[in-house]
Formats: C-alpha cells, sequence, structure tokens
C-alpha cells in the first residue's frame, strides 16, 4: 500500500518565541551540532507545514505537526497507511539490550551503503546523553553527499507517529515526491524526496526516509546532494541512495536492536508526572479542524474556498478565490502566550481592551516569484494568540497569481480581532 502527494518545505525559523522546555545540560559542541543537524531534519519539516511566515519578524510556536486533510481536498486515498492504531499486542518494550558505540553506529551504516568511499564521521551510541546518530560522506564516484542517521523512540499510535509519517500538504510545502506505506509487520514508512532550503536559493536536494514501528522504534535516514547539508557546493544531481535503497537501509534490522539499547531517561518519568499535576495554567489548543470551520464563518461575501487543510490542532489554511485568482490564507490560533508577548510584540499598537495588534506588508518567503504576504497579529489580554496572513497566490512556493492577496489588511484585522476565537475550545 502506498500514497504519493506531492509538496515543499516552509521556513526554517522558529525565532525568539520559542518555549523552551527541560532541563538546561552541557554536552560536547561537535557532537551536538552533529546529532542535532540530523535529528532536526524531521522536526524541521513539521515545523514548515504549520508556521506561518514572517510576521513583523515573528515566528509562531507550539504548531508543528503534519497536515490532515478534509475531503475535497489533497486528502490521502484509501490506500494510505493508518498509523493511528497499530497493532496492540507488540507493543511492549523489550528488556535493555547491549550497548552500541559511535563506531558501531558508523560499521552500521557502512555496510548497509552501496559500493563507495565513506569519509568525516560523526556518531553518539547509546549511552547516556544525546540520541543515537551516525554521521559521514559518503562518495559513489559520482559526487560526494552527506548521509546520516538517527534513532529514538516514539509512542505508539501517537500524535507524534502520525507527524513523521504522514507526507505533508502540497499546498504549503513544495517537494518532488512522497510516499507512505505500511509494512508487513505493521511499521509505517514514509519516504521523502524534498529540498533543503524551502525558497531553493540553493538547489540542495534533502531526501529520507522515516521508519516507525509498531513497539515505536523509530528510525530517520537523511542524504543529500552534497557534501553537507547547508553551506556546501552541490557535487551531483541527486543524493547517492534511490527511494528503495533509503528503505533498505532504514528497514535493516540492525537499527531496531540499537533503540532497543537506548537507556531510558529516569527524568521522564518524573517530568511527565510533575506536568500532569502541574496547575493548568493554559487552555488546551483548539482542533485545526474548529479553527477552519471559524474561518471559513468569517469570510466576507464574495470569495469562495478552493480548497482547505489543517493541523490536528493550532492551525488551518483555506485556498480562496474572488474571482481574480488563487489566494492562500492561513491561520494560526495559540493558547496562552502571554510569557513571550514582550518578544512577540514589542511596541505593537494596543487597543482599549488591552488586546495587541501587529500588522505587515511584505514580500513572500518562499521563492514564488511577485508573492506578497498581508498579516495581522494579535493577543488578547488573557494570551490568546490569533495570527491570520494572505498571500497572492495559492500557496507560497508558486508565482503570484494576482496583485493583492483576495482578503484586505481590514478585513484580516476583523477576522483575527473577532470574538468567535474566544469561543473555541
Amino acid at each position: 500500500m502506498s500514497e504519493n502527494q506531492h509538496q515543499d518545505p516552509f521556513e526554517d525559523r522558529l525565532g525568539a518565541a520559542l518555549r523552551v522546555t527541560g532541563d538546561s545540560f552541557d554536552a560536547d559542541r561537535a557532537a551536538l551540532a552533529a546529532g542535532g543537524r540530523i535529528r532536526g531534519r524531521r522536526a524541521r519539516l513539521r515545523r514548515r507545514a504549520g508556521v506561518l511566515g514572517g510576521a513583523a519578524g515573528i515566528a509562531l510556536v507550539g504548531v508543528g505537526g503534519a497536515l490532515l486533510l478534509p475531503g475535497g481536498g489533497d486528502s490521502a486515498g484509501p490506500q494510505q497507511a493508518s498509523v493511528a492504531a497499530p497493532p496492540r499486542a507488540t507493543t511492549a518494550s523489550p528488556a535493555p539490550t547491549a550497548s552500541f558505540s559511535g563506531d558501531d553506529l558508523v560499521q552500521a551504516l557502512k555496510e548497509l551503503l552501496p559500493e563507495g568511499t565513506v569519509s568525516e564521521e560523526q556518531a553518539q551510541g547509546t549511552g547516556p546523553g544525546l540520541p543515537p546518530y551516525a554521521h559521514v560522506v559518503f562518495d559513489d564516484g559520482e559526487g560526494a553527499a552527506a548521509v546520516g542517521i538517527s534513532l529514538d523512540r516514539v509512542e505508539p499510535g501517537s500524535r507524534d507517529v502520525r507527524e513523521r509519517t504522514t507526507c505533508p500538504d502540497r499546498t504549503i510545502v513544495a517537494y518532488d515526491d512522497c510516499t507512505t506505506s505500511r509494512l508487513a509487520d505493521g511499521s509505517v514508512l514514509m519516504v521523502y524526496q524534498g529540498y533543503e532550503y524551502p525558497d531553493r536559493r540553493v538547489d540542495t536536494k534533502w531526501w529520507s526516509a522515516d521508519l516507525v514501528t509498531a513497539r515505536g522504534q523509530h528510525v530517520s535516514v537523511s542524504e543529500w546532494n552534497a557534501p553537507a547539508e547547508k553551506d556546501a557546493a552541490i557535487t551531483r544531481p541527486q543524493p547517492p541512495l534511490s527511494p528503495a535503497e533509503l528503505q533498505k537501509v532504514v528497514t535493516a534490522e540492525v537499527w531496531r536492536r540499537v533503540v532497543d539499547a537506548i537507556p531510558e531517561d529516569p527524568k521522564a518519568g518524573a517530568k511527565a508526572k510533575a506536568s500532569q499535576s502541574a496547575a493548568p495554567s493554559r487552555r488546551p489548543e483548539a482542533s485545526g479542524e474548529a479553527i477552519g470551520r471559524t474561518l471559513v464563518s468569517l469570510l466576507p461575501d464574495g470569495v469562495d474556498v478552493v480548497s482547505r487543510g489543517e493541523q490536528e490542532t493550532g492551525y488551518a489554511y483555506l485556498v480562496l478565490d474572488d474571482g481574480e485568482g488563487s489566494s492562500l490564507v492561513q491561520i494560526n490560533v495559540q493558547p496562552d502566550m502571554r510569557d513571550v508577548a514582550d518578544q512577540l510584540y514589542g511596541s505593537a499598537g494596543t487597543r482599549p481592551d488591552g488586546t495587541l495588534v501587529a500588522t505587515s506588508q511584505g514580500p513572500g518567503e518562499k521563492g514564488g516569484a511577485g508573492v506578497v504576504m498581508w498579516t495581522a497579529d494579535t493577543m488578547r489580554p488573557g494570551g490568546l494568540r490569533v495570527v491570520i496572513s494572505a498571500f497572492n497566490s495559492g500557496a507560497q512556493h508558486e508565482d503570484a497569481t494576482r496583485d493583492a492577496p483576495a482578503l484586505t489588511m481590514e478585513q484580516l484585522e476583523k477576522i483575527a480581532l473577532s470574538p468567535e476565537w474566544d469561543r473555541l475550545r
């Protein structure tokens, strides 16, 4: 079973608004950088799928995730792998096994690669600290290319699993190909062929394969057509591993043993318990479906909804047409954001009721020729943040289809300030 869709990444900027959770830590900076680059690929793709870009230089918080499309849009067909409910009988974790060193991981990766030379080896084993990873530069004679693998655990059947194995929405993320399939053992595999830079300012290709087993073992392999993910000259037309070869590497049995050998974090249970017992200071995020439905109800007369999509929570988009061409409108609704209000709004205007309002009009950021982005960013006194942006194109990475967005700045501000958002739960 497989599902093909096509899309391109969103921006790679989180900005100062990102919440920092968990304890501070010290780590080897070189290892942290190398491991973080590899592990961050999938998280970055998810962020690009749901983060509004550029509102007065503001990045949004808490909106990562794969987009879920309702009927009538670019929704997945009946053959897409369901990742919500993997087999329950096999979800128990095994007893810890022998540890793997960084050299073990590099050797295992090298044995799975085609004929060629390997250099610039970096790795972290399964000991305490960073999750395990390996990173090499591989050359099969056609040009040097970065190849990396990272491993961790996820909760079976969770939202995290869906995010890691669902192809993104074409309206938001432009890429060449993406397939999701369920394997015979119940694992879910996503193979993605896209680009490192969302605006394609450099044509560095980023291909990846993500495997999540029924027990929550997560293996992610990434490759590029350059010897480094960023700031390196392109050395070959395509990354070295074909989609079939990516699948062979990511599904190798050795990686599941590596995941099983990752030590349990003794602080994880305590942190989860503390989080659950803490006073509920924030209201939960509204569902993407409810946000999209509310946005439709607030549209002015004379515009038609061509397509729509949403994340599970916090984000939705519409593609509108008022007879003048397609226009993307996207919105984030975030609960209590008061702790970062100063970073987000600075000297923004304040309404009599205390609501902060920042507006901006500028160029698009995803490479579409002539694309402009108009944004109204608001925060209620209680911290509810509503940010809406409109574009003069049906997708940011596509060229402009009209002179201005389908909604005026006045209409965007009116929608963002509507009391309907306060009623969402």
